[in-house]
């Protein structure tokens, strides 16, 4: 059963109480990425990658922008699952006990995608443009000096996003489960679907065709798998759903034939 209806003033307050309650969480968050901080530049200035260049610091604060960079990368990821976890308690009562339960199953799996969406970016297709680029500049004969401001900006720009656009099957599953999207629809939209994909693509790789499919490819399947998920779903909505009418059916038919008993 859902729980009982609150007031506006009421889902205001709550919800003025759970972002305090992040806010304050992320704070605390952000004090313990300062000490995380130097151990993660330090691993990420001696990877493979990194070793192929000389990272040079062009300002004298870039050292300290660096530092804080990581720490709020940090603090939002510590962050992530109290956001999580409180929009989820935010729509609960609006949900019923068995769809609580699952939608609270989104949380871990949705933190995986978000891991798995960073380490494909970082240990497959990093790698890969900086294997580009380096071999760019050698034809060209180019002597490259790197800034550590640059390095640490494209590698932010190549990791997050992907993190953030794994989410993508735990959205659809979510929307599905509210009934605002359906499989056909997703369906519907595919070719759209793929092309908004191609352009984001464009957006955070460098400009060249191969770089663009290899991050294209991984999205589109990411979206298939989706309207598959999508389909589970939806199918065991329509099961839940006919059961449920049958047995509000039987109720009414059962009271009907009370009277004449």
């Amino acid at each position: 059963m859902k729980n009982k209806d609150m007031t506006v003033s009421e889902h205001i307050e709550e919800l003025r109480r759970r972002l305090i309650f992040v806010a304050v969480f992320f704070c605390l968050a952000f004090i313990v990425s300062f000490f995380l901080a130097e151990p993660v530049i330090v691993f990420l200035q001696h990877s493979a990658e990194a070793r192929n260049f000389s990272l040079n610091a062009f300002r004298i604060t870039d050292p300290l922008k660096i530092y804080f960079q990581i720490s709020f990368v940090l603090s939002c990821v510590l962050t992530s699952p109290v956001i999580l976890y409180h929009i989820w308690a935010f729509v609960a009562p609006g949900l019923y006990e068995k769809e609580r339960k699952i939608t609270l199953s989104y949380i871990p799996v949705s933190i995986f995608l978000f891991i798995l969406g960073i380490a494909f970016s970082y240990f497959v297709l990093f790698p890969f443009f900086i294997r580009f680029m380096t071999n760019l500049g050698e034809r060209l004969e180019i002597h490259q000096v790197i800034g550590i401001n640059e390095y640490f900006t494209f590698l932010f720009q190549i990791t997050l996003p992907f993190g953030i656009l794994f989410q993508l099957p735990v959205v659809i599953l979510f929307l599905t489960r509210l009934s605002i999207i359906t499989p056909a629809f997703l369906g519907k939209i595919r070719k759209y679907a793929y092309f908004a994909l191609l352009v984001i693509a464009a957006v955070i790789t460098p400009p060249d065709v191969l770089s663009q499919l290899m991050v294209t490819l991984p999205l589109c399947l990411l979206y298939e798998f989706s309207i598959w998920i999508s389909k589970l779903a939806y199918r065991k909505m329509l099961a839940v759903e006919e059961a449920r009418k049958k047995e509000e059916e039987k109720m009414a038919e059962t009271l009907s034939d009370g009277p004449e008993g």
